[in-house]
C-alpha cells in the first residue's frame, strides 16, 4: 500500500449536515477472497452464537429460563449495545458529542464487548460507508448488485453478514486517523481481544456464582453471551441491510439509506437510519414525533450530568431543509389542526 493510500481521506473526520460532492478514491481497498484464517475466525463470530441460540432453545425444555440468564443477558445487551451506538458511532466515529476522558474510554470498551472489531476498525469502516454510501467503495451496500429479486437478495446477503467474509477493510490511518495517535482509543483497540474474552466469560462467571454449578454457569454462557451476541450482531447488520432497502425516507439524501420502525426500540434508535444519514452529527438519529431513540436518551442524561458537552443536537429549521416540500406542507398543515 502507497503513502497515498493511507493518507487520511479529506472526508474522513468532517461530518457536517451536508452531502458533500464526493469524487471517486482510487485507493479504497478492493474486494478479495479473504484468508483461509479469516473465513475460519468469520464462520466462529457468525455462526457460533447462531449454535448457542438453537443450544439455548433446547435448553429450555424441561429446564427453562432462569432469572439470572435473563437479567444477565439484559444487562450486557444494554453495556455492549449503548456502547456501540452511543460510544463507537455517535461519539468516535461521528463526534456528536464530547465526554469526559474516563467515560470516553468506558464506552469504548463497552463497545468493544459487542463482538464487532477493534473500536478504531469498526470508525474507520462507518466512516468509509458514510463516504461512499450505496456507491462503489461502500463496504456493506445490498443496492449494488442489480434490481432483480435474485440480484436483491444477493445484495442484502452481502450487506448482512456476506461482506464480512472479504479481505475487504478500512485503513485506519486514512479514516480514523484522529483515533490512531488518540493514546486512549488505540490502548482500547489494543486490547480488543481481551474484551471479546471477557464479554463471553463474565457472563459464565456470573451465573457459575450465582448458581453455585457449572451447569448453571453454561445456562447464562448461552443466554447471556451467544444469544445476546446473536441478537446484537443481527441487529447491527440489519442497519447495513434492512435499513437500506425497506422502510420510510423522510429526509432526502444521496443514498437509499431507510427508516425501519421495527428495529428501532432493539437498535437503540440506530434503525431511524434514513435520519442519521441525512444529519450524520446529529446525537439524536429519531428526528420525528414519537421516534424513540434510547441512544439519544443516554446522550442527553450525560449532557444533564455535565459528562457530555457540545452536543449536536438537530435544528428544526435544518431538518425541514432537507424534507421534501409535499413533507413539509403535511407537516405544518397537521400542526395548524392541533
Amino acid at each position: 500500500m502507497t503513502a497515498a493510500s493511507t493518507a487520511p481521506h479529506p472526508l474522513a473526520t468532517v461530518f457536517v449536515d451536508a452531502d458533500d460532492e464526493i469524487d471517486a478514491d482510487p485507493y479504497f481497498e478492493l474486494k478479495s477472497p479473504g484468508s483461509l484464517a479469516q473465513r475460519i475466525v468469520v464462520s466462529i463470530v457468525v455462526f457460533g452464537p447462531f449454535a448457542g441460540l438453537i443450544a439455548a432453545v433446547v435448553s429450555l425444555w424441561g429446564a427453562g429460563l432462569k432469572p439470572v440468564d435473563v437479567i444477565t443477558g439484559l444487562i450486557f445487551y444494554l453495556i455492549s449495545g449503548l456502547g456501540v451506538t452511543v460510544g463507537f458511532h455517535r461519539l468516535l466515529t461521528h463526534r456528536s458529542f464530547v465526554a469526559k476522558r474516563w467515560l470516553r474510554i468506558a464506552l469504548a470498551i463497552a463497545g468493544s464487548f459487542a463482538v464487532q472489531g477493534s473500536a478504531t476498525s469498526w470508525v474507520a469502516l462507518h466512516r468509509r460507508h458514510h463516504v461512499y454510501s450505496d456507491r462503489p467503495g461502500d463496504p456493506h451496500s445490498p443496492n449494488l448488485t442489480g434490481t432483480s429479486r435474485v440480484e436483491r437478495f444477493k445484495g442484502f446477503v452481502h450487506a448482512h453478514a456476506g461482506w464480512l467474509y472479504t479481505a475487504e477493510s478500512a485503513n485506519a490511518e486514512r479514516w480514523a486517523p484522529d483515533l490512531v495517535i488518540d493514546k486512549d482509543i488505540s490502548k482500547v483497540s489494543a486490547y480488543a481481544p481481551l474484551w471479546t474474552v471477557l464479554s463471553f466469560a463474565l457472563p459464565a462467571l456470573i451465573g457459575l456464582a450465582v448458581s453455585g454449578t457449572f451447569a448453571g454457569g453454561f445456562e447464562c454462557f448461552l443466554w447471556a453471551s451467544l444469544v445476546r451476541i446473536f441478537v446484537l450482531h443481527h441487529i447491527t447488520w440489519s442497519t447495513n441491510s434492512l435499513c437500506h432497502m425497506f422502510g420510510k425516507r423522510p429526509f432526502t439524501t444521496k443514498d437509499l439509506s431507510r427508516n425501519f420502525a421495527p428495529f428501532a426500540l432493539l437498535s437503540f434508535g440506530e434503525a431511524w437510519h434514513n435520519g442519521h444519514h441525512a444529519f450524520p452529527s446529529s446525537a439524536r438519529h429519531g428526528l420525528d414525533k414519537n421516534q424513540f431513540d434510547i441512544s439519544a436518551r443516554v446522550i442527553k442524561i450525560f449532557e444533564g450530568l455535565g459528562l457530555a458537552t457540545n452536543v449536536r443536537w438537530p435544528d428544526r429549521a435544518r431538518l425541514d431543509m432537507r424534507r421534501d416540500a409535499d413533507q413539509i406542507t403535511r407537516r405544518y398543515a397537521n400542526a395548524s389542526l392541533k
